[in-house]
């Protein structure tokens, strides 16, 4: 009998004994100062949390590809893609952009063509996958000491820009997750800034983070 035991475990598979062997999953990242965590250490930049958050469920991902620069508008992002020799191969992309356009002054009629122009590479970029591809709603900067000064209209003029890209992301059928009303919190607490009084720290991209380990549902 022993012999008949050992016989059949021989022939089993190494992959019934090796866990998850799934490999793991790419996640490509774009944007501007938000998404390359301005004044915050790289781990506590949200896509690196994000992956994180998923590993720690189960889903394996990558460490992040992030695309994103310090006062990029959607068009400075549209010339970085271009430049990137960038593979269709992401399982995760995320796009959020949109506030140096709302800084800059820049005409909320080419945000949106620049927008939508964006989100319509990233669905490439995911495969074509548009279940791959999640946008994040524009943070909203007036709630720091740096904006407070101008708070109202700074917060009515981001409403404005994420009032647009929601329409877009909706049209396409993209999942669209807003935390902008987690960046309203931030002189009430603190905490959830970076030092330079206008970023958001660890803790704010913490809860980001939460907000998109939920709504992503990913498994």
């Amino acid at each position: 009998m022993k012999l008949i035991c050992f016989f059949l475990l021989s022939l089993t598979p190494l992959s019934v004994f090796a866990g998850n062997s799934a490999p793991e999953r790419l996640f490509l990242a774009l944007g501007d100062s938000y998404t390359i965590g301005e004044s915050v250490a790289e781990g506590a930049r949200w896509p690196n949390q994000l992956a994180d958050a998923l590993n720690r469920k189960g889903v394996k991902v990558a460490k992040p590809k992030i695309i994103a620069a310090t006062g990029w508008r959607t068009d400075d992002l549209k010339d970085a893609l271009s430049s990137e020799a960038l593979k269709n191969e992401y399982d995760l992309v995320s796009l959020l952009i949109g506030v140096n356009n709302q800084y800059r002054g820049k005409s909320v009629d080419d945000y949106a063509i620049e927008f939508e122009d964006l989100l319509l590479t990233v669905i490439q970029l995911a495969k074509g996958k548009k279940e791959n591809v999640f946008v994040v709603s524009i943070p909203d900067y007036g709630f720091t000491p740096f904006g407070e000064s101008e708070q109202q209209d700074i917060s009515k003029e981001i409403d404005t820009f994420n009032a647009i890209n929601h329409v877009i992301t909706q049209k396409h059928a993209i999942n669209y997750i807003d935390i902008t009303d987690i960046s309203r919190e931030g002189l009430k607490d603190t905490s959830l800034l970076a030092d330079d009084g206008l970023h958001p720290s660890r803790k704010m991209y913490g809860l980001w983070t939460e907000r998109m380990t939920m709504a992503l549902n990913i498994r």
